[in-house]
């Protein structure tokens, strides 16, 4: 239940931070038209599982990852976006998560800004 509280905060607080950022005029970056920081709100059922490396990775989670990785620069993106920061990511253990989902095609050895994708 206080898991349950505390992702519902973390997702309300996702939220908040793309209704701010709704207003701002972006080109196209990394996931297109669609800023990283919106996107990032795609990854919400990963959030425990980005934040500590023994809280298994759920299926929608996995499901989300999927669709995100056949664009590996967006999913950088999100991962590095402030959105992602905001809700307590912890990029060392995030990076992880495509792997810990058995994704077979996840573009191993990819470069995420200082990070490399397993």
């Amino acid at each position: 239940m206080k898991s349950s509280m505390r992702n519902m905060c973390q997702l309300g607080l996702l939220l908040a931070l793309v209704i701010a950022r709704l207003g701002q005029v972006n080109g196209a970056g990394e996931c297109g038209i669609v800023s990283a920081d919106i996107e990032a709100l795609t990854l919400a059922p990963c959030v425990s599982a980005a934040q500590d490396m023994n809280v298994a990775v759920s299926s929608s989670c996995c499901d989300a990852v999927q669709t995100l990785i056949k664009n590996p620069a967006c999913l950088c993106a999100v991962l590095l976006s402030n959105t992602a920061k905001s809700s307590g990511v912890n990029l060392d253990v995030a990076i992880t998560i495509p792997k810990r989902c058995n994704i077979a095609d996840r573009p191993v050895g990819y470069q995420c800004g200082a990070y490399t994708l397993p």
